[in-house]
C-alpha cells in the first residue's frame, strides 16, 4: 500500500525523526543545566547520614519510594499500553505510541515539575531523586489518558505537541491544587484523571471528523486484540493501589492507601460484571466494560485513598462506580458522538474524567466531615498536611477547597484542550485521512504473516498415512458398488 497516499502532509517521513532529533538534543541541554542528583542520590549521601545521625542506608528514599516506582511504572508502559490494543488494526499504534508519548513526556516532565516544585532558588537547579520519577509518570499518565480519546486519529507527531502541551498544562494545574489550593489527591483523581480526561475529550471534540464513518471496519475488535486488551487491564487493575499510595506520607497514610484502593477495585468488578451482563438481552458480558469498567474505583478512591473512608466506605465508592461507569459505556458515549460530537475511542470519559469527578466529590465530603475523634489531633494533621500557612484551615474549609481544586482541573483540562485541539488541527501535521484511521499500515511497517503452502506428505507419521490410506480404499470401494 503507498505509503505518501495515505498522508495529508508527504513530509511526515522527516517531520517525526527532525521532531525527536531535536527535542532529544534540547532536553540534554536543558538536563545539563538544570537536573542535579537529590541529597539522597548523590554520593555526598554519606557525608549526609553522618551529619543526620542517621545510621543505616535503609532510611534512604529510594527503599520506601522504588517498589511503588515499578508498579506506576509497569502501568504507564505496560498496563496504558496494552488497553489499547483492543482495535484489530492499531495494535502497533497502541503500544508503540504510548511507548515514544511516555518516554517524551517523562523528560519533560522532570523539568516541568521541578521548575514549579523544587527548584533551588540559590542554585537555580532541579534536584531530582525517586519520587521525581514518580511524579514524572503521573504527569505522563494524564497524556495517556488524552491520548484514548483520540486513538487511530491523529499522527504520531500531533501526539508529540498534544504531550508537550498537556505536561506543561498539568504541570501548572496541579501546582495551584496541590501548592495554593492545598488540596490532597494523592492517587489524582482530580489532577491526572479529571484533567487528562476532559483534556483528551476537548482535543477530539475540536478534531471532530464528520466522514468518521468511513474508517468504521476497522473501529471494531477481534478476539485475539480484546485478549491483549485484558492483559493491560489486569496490570493496572494489580498495580493501582501502588498508584493511589506511591506519594503519600510513609507509614499509617500509604498503609490505608493500598487496603482502601484494594477492596474499592474488587467491588468495582462485581458491579461491572452485573450490569454488563443485564444490559445484554442475552445476559452475556460486553469486554469493553470488563477491560474499563472494572478501573473505575481505582480513578474515583484516588483523592480519598489516603482518608479514613473506612474499608465499607471503598467498598460503597467501588460498588457506585462499576454501575456508572458501565451505564456510561452503554448510554453516554452513544450520546457524546452523537449530539456533542466527541469521537471518544476508549472511552475515557467513563474510565477517567466521570470517575474522576466522582473521587473529587469523595475527596471533598470526606475531608469535610474529618473529625478529630476518627483521626486524632495528630493524625488531622498529619493526613490534611494541617502545617506552616495551613495550620489553622478547618476541615470545611478543607472540603471546600478539594471542591474548588476538582474544578480547577476541570477548566485546565477543557480550556487547555480546546486551544490544544485547535492547533493540532492545523493542516501541516501528517494526521491520517478519514478512510486510513485506526490503521496501523499508515505509519508502521506491517509484514503480514506468510501464507503456509498445504502440507503433501505426511512426515513418517505412518499411522495417520495408514488410516487415510485405508479411508481412501474404502471409499473406492463404496463408490464402485
Amino acid at each position: 500500500m503507498d505509503y505518501f497516499s495515505r498522508q495529508k502532509n508527504t513530509n511526515i517521513r522527516l517531520t517525526l525523526p527532525v521532531v525527536c532529533f531535536v527535542w532529544q538534543i534540547a532536553m540534554i541541554i536543558l538536563f545539563g543545566v538544570f537536573i542535579r542528583y537529590d541529597e539522597e542520590s548523590d554520593t555526598h549521601w554519606v557525608e549526609t547520614k553522618a551529619h543526620d545521625n542517621i545510621t543505616s542506608d535503609i532510611e534512604n528514599d529510594f527503599y520506601f519510594r522504588y517498589p511503588s516506582f515499578q508498579d506506576v511504572h509497569v502501568m504507564i508502559f505496560v498496563g496504558f499500553g496494552f488497553l489499547m490494543t483492543f482495535l484489530k488494526r492499531y495494535s502497533f499504534g497502541a503500544v508503540g505510541f504510548n511507548f515514544l508519548i511516555a518516554s517524551f513526556g517523562l523528560q519533560w516532565a522532570l523539568l516541568m515539575q521541578g521548575w514549579f516544585h523544587s527548584l533551588d532558588p540559590q542554585t537555580g537547579k532541579i534536584f531530582i531523586g525517586v519520587e521525581s520519577l514518580i511524579n514524572a509518570d503521573f504527569c505522563v499518565a494524564g497524556c495517556l489518558i488524552a491520548y484514548g480519546a483520540v486513538l487511530g486519529k491523529v499522527s504520531p507527531v500531533q501526539l508529540l505537541v498534544m504531550t508537550l502541551f498537556g505536561v506543561t498544562l498539568f504541570a501548572v494545574e496541579e501546582y495551584i491544587i496541590l501548592n495554593l489550593l492545598h488540596a490532597r489527591d494523592a492517587g489524582g483523581s482530580m489532577v491526572i484523571h479529571t484533567f487528562g480526561g476532559y483534556y483528551g475529550l476537548a482535543i477530539s471534540r475540536v478534531l471532530y471528523r464528520p466522514n468518521l464513518h468511513q474508517s468504521k471496519r476497522m473501529q471494531g475488535s477481534v478476539y485475539h486484540s480484546d485478549t491483549f486488551a485484558m492483559i493491560g487491564t489486569l496490570f493496572l487493575w494489580m498495580f493501582w493501589p501502588s498508584f493511589n499510595s506511591a506519594i503519600t506520607d510513609h507509614g499509617d497514610g500509604q498503609h490505608r492507601a493500598v487496603i482502601n484502593t484494594y477492596l474499592c477495585l474488587a467491588s468495582t468488578v462485581l458491579t461491572t460484571v452485573a450490569i454488563s451482563s443485564l444490559s445484554q438481552k442475552t445476559g452475556k458480558l460486553d469486554m469493553v466494560h470488563i477491560q474499563n469498567s472494572t478501573l473505575a474505583g481505582g480513578v474515583a478512591l484516588g483523592t480519598a485513598a489516603e482518608f479514613m473512608i473506612s474499608p465499607y466506605g471503598a467498598l460503597i465508592v467501588g460498588f457506585f462506580c462499576g454501575i456508572i461507569s458501565t451505564m456510561g459505556y452503554i448510554f453516554i458515549s452513544p450520546f457524546l458522538e452523537k449530539t456533542l460530537k466527541i469521537q471518544d475511542t476508549c472511552g475515557i470519559h467513563n474510565l477517567h474524567a466521570m470517575p474522576g469527578v466522582i473521587g473529587g466529590i469523595v475527596g471533598a465530603i470526606t475531608a469535610a466531615a474529618a473529625s478529630e475523634s476518627v483521626y486524632g489531633k495528630q493524625g488531622l494533621i498529619n493526613t490534611f498536611d494541617f502545617t506552616g500557612d495551613f495550620k489553622d484551615r478547618t476541615v470545611l474549609t478543607q472540603g471546600g477547597y478539594q471542591a474548588a481544586g476538582m474544578c480547577v482541573s476541570i477548566v485546565f483540562g477543557v480550556v487547555g484542550g480546546a486551544i490544544v485541539g485547535s492547533i493540532l488541527k492545523l493542516p501541516i501535521w501528517g494526521d491520517p485521512a478519514d478512510e486510513n484511521c485506526f490503521d496501523d499500515e499508515v505509519y508502521w511497517e506491517v509484514r503480514e504473516p506468510e501464507s503456509i503452502p498445504p502440507i503433501l506428505e505426511y512426515n513418517n507419521h505412518m499411522i495417520h498415512k495408514q488410516q487415510d490410506l485405508s479411508e481412501s480404499n474404502f471409499s473406492v470401494e463404496h463408490c464402485e458398488s
